[in-house]
């Protein structure tokens, strides 16, 4: 994730230059940032204290990281050696195709079927 320029410290000093009547294109040519930094900052950070914007970065950064947990716990969860409930119950039903039936590969028997089944397209009778 790319890292910003400014801290929470730079960033609230701003924004009070802002709300003291500073004008936004005079803050943006001072500070080297442009105006949508400005106002993406006035609504997310607007109103809060450095404290709250340090504590809301760190709540940010711990769901990332339960969200990556979690993503991780999901695909680890899934066995593809183990049969599923619904698998060993029906005989068959668990059995996969490895690609290879019979001595014949696959996508040959389902392009034979395909063709075997197609008609001819004709155009509509008026």
């Amino acid at each position: 994730m790319k890292k910003t320029r400014f801290t929470e410290a730079q960033i609230m000093a701003v924004l009070r230059q802002m709300e003291g009547g500073v004008p936004a294109a005079e803050l943006c040519r001072e500070h080297g940032m442009s105006s949508a930094t400005l106002y993406k900052w006035r609504a997310k950070y607007g109103g809060m204290d450095a404290g709250l914007i340090s504590e809301m970065k760190a709540m940010a950064e711990e769901n990332r990281r339960l969200k990556r947990m979690s993503a991780c716990r999901m695909t680890c969860s899934k066995r593809p050696w183990e049969k599923s409930d619904a698998a060993s119950s029906t005989p068959g039903a668990g059995r996969k195709s490895r690609g290879n039936e019979g001595g014949q590969h696959r996508a040959v028997l389902s392009g034979i079927r395909g063709r075997r089944n197609v008609l001819p397209i004709q155009p509509e009778a008026r």
